[in-house]
C-alpha cells in the first residue's frame, strides 16, 4: 500500500494505526538484518504511540496529513531523545535534546517514527557505509550499494520497512539512492524545505527533501516538511500545503529537453539505455523532445569549492577535535575548504551565476529537462566509489556524482523517477529537472510519467 492510500485507510478506520505499525515492525525484523537500513530503532515507543493514536482517533481527533504513518529519519537529522550519529564514531553516543525542523513537522502531522536510517559519515559520498553501523545493502540485490547519502532511507522504503522517509541532498544524496533503489527522491529548490538547526545556516548547496515509493507519496511528505521557519534564514514563505493537491497535467505538446551526457560526462551503457526508454516514454505521451546539451563549463569547480567550504564550516571544529577518528574523505574535504583562497571562491560564484542563468534560459524554452541520474549502476558495497566509468578515471570520491551535482550548482529542483531495470534486475532512475521554485509542476509531470510507466511498482524479490 502506498502512503497516500495507507493514510486514507487509517482515517476511515479500515485499518488501525497499531495494525499498520505492527506490520512494518514485522517487516523490519524480517529484512533489516540483511539490508541494514534502519540503524537505530524506536519500535517500542512506536507501539505506544500507535495505541495512543487509535484511542485519539476513536475519540474524534482530527488526524494530521501523516497521521499513523510509519516513517524513519536520516541519521543526520536531530531527533530529541534518540541517538543521532551522523554515521561518525565522533557522535556514536550523541543524543540530542531537540528535533530538526523536518522531524518536528512530521511528528506534528501525526507520523510515527520507527528509527534512524543509515548514511555515509557526515553524508560524504553517494555510497552508504560507515564504521559505526557498516554498509547498507540494496534491497534489489544483496551485496550492492543502495546509493547515498540518503541510502538508508531509500533502502528502507524499497524494502517496505516504512511508508515515507526524509533525506538531504548536496551532490545527489536524494536522487542517487532513489535511482539505485527504484523509489522517488526529490531535491527541492534552495530554501523550500528548512534545514534547521544547522552549523551553516547560509549553506546554499544542501537541501532537505522527501522520498517515497510514488510521486504522490513524495508530494504528501513535501506538503508537511516544506514552508518557512524563522530558524532558517533561507527558507521561503510559500506554504507546504500547496503540494497536497497536485495539478492534473497533460503531456501533449510539452517541450522537453534531453541531455544525454550533461556536458560530456561518461556513462555506463545500461544507464544510457534507460535514458532512451525515458525519452521514448515522453514522446509516446505527446511531449516534443529535443536534445539539448547545456554548457556546464565551470560547474565541477564551482560545486567542489562550495562543497569544500560547507565541509570546512560545518565540520572544521569536529576535524580539529577528533582528527583521525573521521574518515579520510571528510578530512580531505574539510582541509580543502580551509585552504581555499578568495580567487577560487570568486571564480566559483561567477560560474554558479552563469549556470543558473543558463538553466533559466533553457527552461524558458523548454518545460523540463531530462537526463540520467547516476553515471553508473549500483556497485559492490565493498567498493568505496567507482574508480572509472566507461574507461574514464575518476580523480576523487565525488567525481562519479557529476551527473547529479552539475544540476545542484544551477539551483533548480530535480527529481529521480523509477524508469527501467537492467537485464540483471538492477534499477535505473530518470532525472527530471524543473523550473526554479517549480516543484509542484515538476511533481505533476513526474506523476504523468509514472502512470505511463509504473516501474516503481516492481518490488524487490522476496520483499
Amino acid at each position: 500500500m502506498d502512503a497516500v492510500s495507507m493514510a486514507r485507510a487509517i482515517r476511515t478506520r479500515e485499518v488501525s494505526v497499531s495494525e499498520v505499525i505492527e506490520a512494518h515492525i514485522a517487516q523490519i525484523e524480517r529484512v533489516n538484518p540483511t539490508v541494514n537500513a534502519i540503524v537505530t530503532q524506536t519500535l517500542d515507543v512506536a507501539r505506544i504511540e500507535a495505541t495512543a493514536a487509535d484511542v485519539a482517533l476513536a475519540a474524534g481527533h482530527q488526524p494530521g496529513p501523516l497521521f499513523g504513518l510509519p516513517v524513519a529519519h536520516k541519521d543526520s537529522y536531530l531527533t530529541a531523545g534518540v541517538r543521532t550519529t551522523f554515521g561518525s564514531e565522533a557522535y556514536r553516543d550523541f543524543v540530542p535534546a531537540h528535533d530538526s525542523a523536518v522531524v518536528a513537522r512530521q511528528k506534528a502531522a501525526g507520523a510515527i517514527t520507527l528509527g534512524k536510517t543509515n548514511l555515509p559519515e557526515f553524508g560524504a559520498g553517494s555510497h552508504t557505509f560507515n564504521t559505526v553501523f557498516g554498509a547498507t545493502h540494496n534491497p534489489y540485490r544483496h551485496g550492492v550499494s543502495a546509493g547515498g547519502s540518503s541510502g538508508g532511507s531509500a533502502a528502507a522504503l524499497a524494502a517496505g520497512m516504512v511508508a515515507l522517509a526524509d533525506g538531504s541532498d548536496m551532490g545527489g544524496s536524494l536522487r542517487n539512492p532513489a535511482s539505485f533503489c527504484n523509489i522517488v527522491g526529490l531535491r527541492p529548490s534552495m530554501g523550500r524545505v528548512p534545514m534547521a538547526p544547522s552549523a551553516f545556516a547560509f549553506n546554499t548547496q544542501t537541501v532537505g527533501g522527501p522520498m517515497g515509493r510514488t510521486v504522490s507519496d513524495v508530494a504528501l511528505l513535501m506538503s508537511v516538511i516544506a514552508g518557512q521557519t524563522a530558524a532558517d534564514p533561507l527558507s521561503v514563505s510559500e506554504p507546504g500545503a500547496q503540494f497536497a493537491d497536485l495539478p492534473e497535467m497533460s503531456c501533449m505538446g510539452l517541450r522537453v529537453a534531453v541531455s544525454p551526457t550533461l556536458g560530456g560526462l561518461p556513462f555506463a551503457p545500461a544507464v544510457r539505455r534507460a535514458l532512451d526508454e525515458g525519452v521514448r516514454m515522453c514522446e509516446s505521451l505527446g511531449c516534443v523532445v529535443d536534445e539539448a546539451e547545456p554548457d556546464f563549463t565551470g560547474a565541477d569547480h564551482a560545486f567542489e569549492v562550495f562543497r569544500a567550504l560547507a565541509f570546512a564550516t560545518s565540520y572544521g571544529s569536529v576535524r580539529a577535535e577528533h582528527g583521525e577518528r573521521i574518515k579520510e574523505a571528510v578530512r580531505w574535504n574539510v582541509d580543502l575548504g580551509l585552504s581555499l583562497d578568495g580567487a577560487a571562491v570568486a571564480e566559483a560564484e561567477r560560474a554558479r551565476t552563469r549556470l543558473f542563468a543558463l538553466m533559466q534560459a533553457l527552461l524558458e524554452q523548454y518545460d523540463f529537462l531530462i537526463a540520467p541520474v547516476s553515471q553508473v549502476l549500483p556497485f559492490s558495497v565493498e567498493t568505496e566509489y567507482p574508480a572509472e566509468i566507461a574507461g574514464v578515471a575518476m580523480e576523487s570520491y565525488i567525481a562519479w556524482m557529476r551527473s547529479c551535482y552539475r544540476i545542484t550548482i544551477t539551483g533548480h529542483p530535480a527529481l529521480s523517477l523509477p524508469c527501467a531495470f537492467t537485464d540483471s534486475g538492477l534499477p535505473v532512475g530518470l532525472q527530471i529537472v524543473g523550473k526554479y521554485r517549480g516543484e509542484r509542476n515538476l511533481l505533476a509531470f513526474a506523476r504523468m510519467l509514472e502512470r505511463a510507466n509504473p516501474t516503481g511498482r516492481r518490488r524487490p524479490p522476496g520483499m
